[in-house]
């Protein structure tokens, strides 16, 4: 293959997330009087965006009159601190050191908006930098197409069939696919029910992130 890149998807694959937004629920449900969500729970949801933790909330839609409110303060709970919380799954910052010694280069792709991933990465150092963060304000069509993955290839200078991509969501998987890359399913990451990621139609699966390297060994 002489694999050239490997990208990951953020929330759920690249950092734990989790925390620091179901605190962000929790604070609007605090705000509103009603009772907290354990952690637990919330994680399930969180690759579903402000979308999931609201309808884990307050039980509303995208069609509910008060959900665009509500989002909007749920957000800025969470851009308060973005990272209090959060940090890189276990294996992933050992990962990333194999990648690098290795010359092998590594970006993201994720759905979530530039204006939280970009605070939420100036606080972690990693033992390379990305060659590239893309969300959905640098694309046309977000995740499931796989125009992120063209473009972040074309930042890696090599072709989509010489990279892999990494995510914990069928979305994920389904872009990686379609952009001819090799696909790694991350069952550590925001899934329920926990074992439905190995239904989806990824070439590998792991359990934890230390399960990625020994995969990636096989394509250098």
């Amino acid at each position: 293959m002489n694999l050239k890149a490997v990208f990951f998807d953020l929330d759920g694959t690249l950092l734990d997330t989790a925390q620091d937004l179901g605190r962000a629920l929790n604070d609007l449900l605090e705000e509103e009087n009603q009772k907290h969500i354990p952690i637990e729970k919330s994680r399930n949801v969180v690759s579903n965006g402000a979308l999931g933790l609201l309808e884990l909330g307050f039980d509303i839609d995208q069609n509910h009159e008060s959900y665009d409110v509500r989002r909007e303060k749920l957000l800025n709970y969470y851009l308060n601190d973005v990272s209090g919380n959060t940090k890189p799954f276990e294996g992933i910052e050992a990962l990333i050191q194999k990648l690098t010694e290795h010359n092998i280069a590594w970006g993201i792709a994720t759905n979530k908006p530039w204006a939280y991933t970009e605070p939420l990465m100036k606080n972690y150092t990693f033992p390379s930098e990305p060659v590239c963060v893309l969300c959905p304000e640098h694309v046309k069509e977000k995740k499931p197409h796989p125009e992120s993955l063209y473009k972040a290839c074309k930042k890696a200078n090599c072709s989509t069939e010489n990279s892999i991509y990494i995510g914990d969501h069928i979305r994920d998987i389904e872009c990686g696919k379609r952009a001819g890359a090799v696909t790694i399913a991350a069952g550590y990451g925001y899934i329920k029910p926990k074992n439905e990621y190995l239904n989806w139609p990824a070439d590998h699966f792991v359990s934890h992130a230390t399960e990625i390297w020994p995969i990636i060994k096989k394509y250098i």
